[in-house]
This record gives structure tokens, sequence and C-alpha cells, in this order.
């Protein structure tokens, strides 16, 4: 059964049922729990972990778009991601433009003008939060604040990816603080690619939950969760606490205006 064939059951009065509730529960614990199996595992499992953890990550927040704002929103969401994360990753493959000189292992299974299919998927499972959290934040920078968020994640994500051999970089000019194997022009990559991904998926996407459906908090617990393990993981098992402070400040400063807009109940921007 494909994702675009699945329909939630929603309640009598149009909010979401209780299986599609616990659907997204199973889901978002799952990729938990992954994460957290990954610094325990090596060698063939730790690739098949990744793997998995994208893959079920990616699932995950297509089910919760489908479930809180819609099909529309969802399909709009997973196939505009999707082509523009594969053509600027293709981009960058073969230009060196917009993140540097990379190279992808052959780990990653499957690929596209050389770009692991994988990697479209993890822009998916990164976009949808970082964009509800763009949007909850402010009305007018939505693509601003949103490319930063999407920056401020890959600080965790890529010194793990580099140092588990999932790719690896050419160095040339500055790196990131505390990053030696990462240069400084990815995050300007990230921060340029992510303004214009978010701009093109505000632009497109409704603004509006489905009127009915119960607001879910998976959203706060992936966002709490990946500062978390970003944090713990880098200064105890990867052994990385310079990650752990730059990456760490910088989601913190992300989500930060989030969680107290969320504390206070202040009501959703139009």
């Amino acid at each position: 059964m494909s994702v675009r064939q699945y329909r939630p059951k929603f309640n009598a009065r149009g909010g979401i049922g209780t299986s599609a509730k616990l659907t997204l529960t199973f889901l978002l614990t799952a990729f938990i729990f992954l994460q957290m199996s990954y610094p325990l595992v090596k060698g063939d499992a730790l690739r098949w972990i990744t793997v998995s953890t994208v893959l079920i990550g990616a699932l995950y927040v297509y089910f919760d778009a489908l479930l809180n704002y819609g099909a529309r929103f969802a399909n709009i969401l997973a196939l505009i991601t999707l082509i523009f994360s594969l053509l600027i990753e293709a981009i960058g493959q073969k230009t060196q433009w917009p993140f540097g000189e990379y190279q992808y292992s052959t780990t990653l299974g499957i690929r596209i003008f050389e770009v692991p299919l994988i990697v479209p998927l993890a822009w998916l499972m990164m976009s949808y939060p970082v964009l509800i959290v763009a949007r909850r934040t402010t009305s007018s920078w939505v693509f601003i604040v949103g490319g930063f968020g999407l920056a401020a994640w890959d600080l965790f994500l890529d010194p793990q990816m580099v140092a588990a051999n999932r790719w690896s970089w050419v160095i040339k000019g500055a790196h990131v603080p505390f990053e030696k194997s990462i240069p400084l022009s990815n995050y300007f990559g990230w921060l340029f690619s992510g303004m214009v991904l978010m701009a093109l998926l505000n632009q497109l996407l409704p603004k509006e939950r489905r009127k009915k459906a119960e607001r879910t908090k998976h959203v706060e617990i992936l966002l709490g969760w990946t500062l978390f393990s970003g944090i713990i993981g880098n200064i105890f098992f990867f052994h990385q606490p310079g990650v752990a402070l730059i990456g760490g400040i910088a989601f913190f400063i992300f989500i930060a205006r989030y969680f107290y807009i969320i504390f206070l109940g202040i009501p959703e921007l139009n």
C-alpha cells in the first residue's frame, strides 16, 4: 500500500481517529528508538539503522501533515520538497554549488543523478517541522527563519554522517567552528537552499489546519528530541562537544520562540 493511497480514519466529528493517532505515535516512537540505537551499533547494522531512521522519519512527517492539514497539503509538501532537494543536490554534485565539493558514499543505496534517494527523504523529514516553526513564529519572514532552521538542524546531521563515512568533503577555505571536516560553504548552501525551499512551501501550501482536527503535539516532541539528542549524543557518544555547543545554540535559537508561543497558547498567525 503506497503512502498516496492511505486514507486516515477520522471520528464522527471530523477529528483525528484513535487508530490514526496511534499510527502517528508509533512512527514517532520508532523514529526516536532508531536514533537512540544509532551510537550502539556498527558496520552494516549501522547503515540499516541510518536508512531506516530516514525512511520512518519521512513517513512520520507525511502522516502528521496528512492528519493535521489534509491530503492536498501533505502531497504538495512531499512533491515540492523531494523534487527541489533532488535538483539542488544534483546541481551540488555536478557544480560544487551551493554547498561546496562533496561526494556521497555508495552505502546509502540507489541513486538518481548521483544523489542517493534517501537524501531527498531526509530533506522531507526536516522540512515539515521547520516550516511549522517558521510559520508559527513569523508571518513575513518565513523563508529566512525556515532557512536558518534547516541550516541549524544540519549542524547536528552533517558531522554525524561524515564521521560514519556516508559522505565526505573537500575542504577549501574556512571550516565550521569545531567541525574541521566540513567547509563553511556547506552551511551557506543550506541557508540559501533552505530559504528557497521554505519560500516555495510557504507560498504553495495552505496555512490552515483541517478545521475539525485536534491539534497533535508530535512536532514539539520531534523538535525537543532533536535538540536533546543532538547535544547529549555529541557530548557522550560521538565525543564532539564543539558540535553539541554550536548545533545546540543554533537549534535552541530556532525553536525557543516557538515553544514560548506554544507554552503561552498564543493564537496562530494568519
